[in-house]
């Protein structure tokens, strides 16, 4: 589990093709802080540490993790928002995230406020009903709070901490943004449906 305060962000240092697959080495994250086999959401995507080198830690993406994420299109040099897992010792200053990624979307728009950034994200198909005014939504592995949702697009406010400690500082019009969804919403949603006697 992940809370979405990014801890820093990484650089990405190789990416290796294996096929359909692809192994990355991603620096930014302090060796004692993970072990081989933790978990380390990187732009929200939940990648297990493989193994580690003097570059960083290595994480290999499996062909449905290139399928549904923007990892699939990562590079080397590009900068990615890095979190370890949660520990039951961590405050939950964000909300509660899987890093199982529900869909790539893309922003829309970027209007700079006097303090902040409007950002208006285009998300795929049927996710804005998990989605609530003032709730929570992961974007890019960013826990941010919903300043209005339409049937395909989400509003959000980034802080001037956000913008200086992950990636958002650098996103722009057209970027592509993995989409996360509060997993409660999913659960209430699918429990409805077996209590009401529908087809799952």
């Amino acid at each position: 589990m992940f809370t979405g305060i990014v801890a820093r962000m990484g650089t990405v240092v190789h990416v290796e093709p294996r096929g359909e697959a692809a192994r990355i080495t991603v620096s930014g994250l302090d060796p004692s802080a993970v072990g081989l086999g933790d978990s380390i959401a990187v732009d929200g995507v939940c990648l297990t540490a493989a193994a580690f080198n003097d570059d960083g830690f290595v994480a290999d993406l499996l062909p449905e993790t290139r399928k549904r994420t923007s990892l699939g299109d990562l590079t080397e040099g590009r900068r990615v928002n890095l979190e370890t897992a949660a520990k039951p010792t961590t405050a939950l200053g964000g909300h509660l995230m899987q890093g199982h990624v529900d869909g790539v979307g893309n922003v829309v728009s970027r209007t700079p406020g006097p303090a902040w950034d409007d950002v208006v994200v285009a998300v795929p198909s049927g996710l804005t009903r998990y989605v609530v005014e003032k709730g929570s939504i992961a974007l890019d592995g960013v826990s941010l709070t919903v300043v209005s949702v339409t049937a395909d697009e989400v509003t959000v406010s980034l802080i001037p901490e956000t913008l200086s400690r992950t990636t958002w500082g650098e996103r722009q019009i057209g970027a592509a943004v993995n989409v996360e969804v509060d997993v409660l919403a999913k659960y209430v949603e699918r429990l409805l449906v077996h209590r009401e006697g529908q087809q799952p």
